[in-house]
């Protein structure tokens, strides 16, 4: 991996050095130097984060060697592989050509399980929620109904930042958690699973939505809102006729708030169904990539007897498994864009 991420850097400077060029020109126009500008700052930002990582591992040379005589420093040592794992990240995403958004809806719901697998939904929902805020992403609700014990039967929520959809998207699918549930009085080992989706949120421009073809009702929303509960009917349902397709969401007061979340979550399914009708038309073309983000996939397995997370698409296994429920999913997200940059490498280098 780090002789491919070496070679394209390599190109990114040969093409920084032709906008350099084309910059300088003195007929550009407005737009073309807009343009131009853009791809200059991203390829900047890629060469300036090489040579961060390239510093950050003669630093984790150094804490090794120190660790050997110091124990104490081993601290030191994770911290800075950390914060390796968390530039490399970047930098992949930077190298990955696809389009990216900066604002994702996920959806969250239990599987099978009952109430346990409800439990696990909300063990993924803290874990996608801590991760945001390591990463400065901004989280909000839009739906969810809870269990009354703790777990979701689903919840919705928005999260925006920088290359969120890049990093997160292959969150997609069915995760598989093995453990003891509190209410197993016998202490077997019970599996449950939770399905998550990511779906890039999408402006009206992009999927246009015609009135005609919506019913949108409206309820009292239910759950945790102290005195705006069941108070009026703010809370509200749209269902797309022409697929079927229901939304809800109950997460502001205002009911006008309500709606215009909804239809940003409708539009993202619209999106996301568009999507599956066009790859399923090319999908000869996707043998080489990671499985599909279908939630019938089983794509992660959190075994807590062995303290263990398995991604089954691409083999990979750590023993961090509280870390990682913890927020902490550099590590996972890195090696699934690692080998999503290995792939798309094959076809720019070829």
């Amino acid at each position: 991996m780090k002789e491919l991420v070496r070679s394209l850097v390599e190109k990114a400077k040969e093409r920084l050095q032709e906008l350099q060029i084309a910059l300088a020109r003195a007929n550009i126009g407005v737009e073309e130097m807009k343009r131009l500008s853009m791809e200059y700052s991203k390829l900047e930002e890629i060469v300036q984060l090489h040579e961060e990582l390239e510093e950050l591992e003669r630093d984790i040379e150094f804490w090794e060697q120190i660790v050997l005589e110091d124990p104490s420093a081993e601290r030191e040592l994770v911290k800075t592989k950390q914060e390796h794992e968390e530039k490399l990240s970047q930098l992949i995403s930077l190298l990955l050509p696809s389009k990216d958004y900066d604002s994702i809806i996920m959806e969250i719901r239990a599987g099978t399980g009952g109430e346990e697998a409800a439990l696990f939904a909300a063990d993924l929902y803290r874990m996608y929620t801590r991760y945001a805020e390591r990463k400065g992403w901004q989280v909000e609700l839009a739906d969810f109904h809870d269990t009354g014990l703790g777990g979701f039967k689903e919840v919705v929520v928005f999260v925006r930042g920088k290359s969120v959809y890049k990093h997160l998207k292959w969150e997609s699918g069915v995760h598989r958690v093995q453990r003891i549930p509190i209410t197993e009085s016998s202490g077997r080992i019970h599996t449950s699973t939770a399905t998550v989706a990511i779906l890039p949120e999408v402006t009206p421009v992009e999927v246009q939505i015609d009135p005609k073809e919506l019913q949108i009702d409206t309820f009292k929303a239910s759950g945790h809102g102290g005195q705006y509960v069941n108070k009026t009917e703010s809370a509200v349902r749209v269902t797309h006729l022409p697929t079927g397709i229901t939304v809800s969401c109950q997460s502001e007061r205002s009911q006008h708030q309500n709606r215009e979340k909804a239809l940003a979550i409708l539009r993202s399914k619209l999106f996301q169904l568009k999507q599956e009708e066009l790859m399923q038309e090319i999908s000869q073309q996707r043998k080489s990539q990671i499985k599909t983000a279908e939630r019938s996939e089983k794509i992660r397995t959190y075994n807590f007897p062995q303290n263990r997370v398995t991604d089954h698409r691409i083999d990979y296994t750590s023993y961090r498994l509280k870390e990682i429920l913890d927020g902490d999913l550099d590590e996972l997200v890195s090696k699934l864009l690692e080998f999503e940059l290995t792939e798309t490498a094959k076809r720019i280098l070829s």
